[in-house]
């Protein structure tokens, strides 16, 4: 392999294959970063064994030269060392060279070496079949993974719980991640995809794909196969496993009455949510609780740490009917709900213990549970 590249497109490819670089692994080559070049460019991949992530520099793009290959080769590179040498060269180009396994990096007056392995030896990602596509924008898929991926269970106890169920029919994607203790669900419109698919994407998976993605209009294509699902945007394609198991029916968890609905102003809410954080940060019992009487629009909320104090606070409604309500919360969950939405909530209970319904007010495709906590 011989070739030469612009320091900040290498740079950029390489963040972008790190995500999925472990240095804890059971399989040293994973801690490497695999280069191909070819005629067309250059390919980077990077994997964890779960989760791969590959990026393509091409030689030209909008009439830039990028790359220019002189020998088509491949090697992998220790991950860690290659990226900081990268990001530390002095010049705004580089040349690579490798000659038995060993690589030669030059930039300017500073020159490199460092030792490589056999890129046979690397695991082969899959081949890829189009037949299951839907297209949503990056936008949209960003959106998306920051409204339900935080609901996900850290546990492993329940491994299935620890993903986000997407479930596809017709022309509609509907995301769900519950951790039993509360729930989010978002509704998105797609294209493609005429058979109804449900599969268990990873939520750390998730969460690095969003590290990736540009808040863009451009298209993902989502390939959904039997053990993965792969995500291809603009030079980059994401792989991850999926997780195996049924994911619970959480269909009958959606309230489909309420007794009493509350619509707030969200930033106030979360102000006051807030503050009563303050006192719940170093408190076991991090519980809220909200007193709602008809015949006053003023919410109460209150929250207690016996070791430090207490904290009341009144909030005003902007609509409030139904019956009077007494109930307790995790602040932190209600917090993390609020994130998702727009400017004005609307909440509908259903007493004091049974799962109560978050959603931004006009709005039917986001919907987000939680469930009260006793508190005597």
């Amino acid at each position: 392999m011989k070739i030469s590249v612009q320091k900040e497109t290498m740079v950029t490819a390489i963040n972008q294959v790190s995500k999925a670089v472990s240095a804890r692994t059971t399989l040293p080559i994973l801690t490497g970063i695999k280069l191909t070049s070819t005629d067309k460019g250059i390919e980077l991949t990077g994997s964890d064994g779960d989760i791969s992530i590959t990026t393509f520099i091409p030689c030209e793009m909008n009439g830039d030269t990028l790359v220019e290959v002189e020998k088509d080769g491949s090697i992998v590179l220790q991950g860690k060392f290659f990226s900081d040498i990268i990001k530390k060269l002095p010049k705004d180009d580089l040349q690579i060279n490798v000659d038995n396994l060993v690589s030669t990096i030059k930039s300017g007056k500073s020159k490199f070496t460092l030792n490589g392995l056999d890129s046979e030896e690397y695991p082969r990602l899959p081949v890829i079949d189009d037949e299951n596509t839907i297209t949503l924008s990056a936008r949209k898929l960003k959106e998306l993974i920051h409204q339900t991926v935080f609901a996900v269970s850290t546990s492993e106890s329940r491994p299935v719980l620890t993903g986000v169920q997407w479930k596809v029919d017709s022309d509609v994607l509907i995301a769900t991640a519950t951790d039993s203790h509360r729930l989010s669900r978002r509704e998105v419109a797609i294209k493609g995809l005429n058979e109804p698919v449900s599969v268990v994407v990873p939520g750390k998976s998730l969460v690095e794909l969003n590290k990736v993605l540009e808040d863009t209009d451009e298209e993902v294509d989502i390939i959904l196969e039997e053990t993965q699902i792969i995500f291809r945007y603009r030079y980059l394609t994401f792989y991850t496993r999926l997780l195996e198991g049924n994911y619970p029916d959480t269909s009958r968890l959606i309230p489909t009455q309420s007794k009493t609905v509350l619509i707030l102003n969200k930033a106030e809410y979360s102000e006051s949510l807030s503050r009563a954080s303050v006192l719940l940060a170093s408190s076991k019992n991090k519980v809220v609780k909200m007193t709602i009487n008809k015949d006053n629009m003023f919410i109460d909320l209150t929250a207690k740490a016996p070791e430090i104090g207490e904290v009341k606070d009144e909030l005003l409604a902007i609509s409030l009917e139904g019956d009077d309500l007494e109930l307790s919360y995790s602040a932190k969950y209600m917090l993390d709900a609020l994130k998702t939405m727009g400017n004005e909530i609307e909440i509908e209970f259903n007493g004091a213990m049974r799962p109560f319904v978050i959603r931004e007010k006009g709005k039917s495709d986001l919907l987000q549970i939680v469930l009260p906590v006793r508190t005597y």
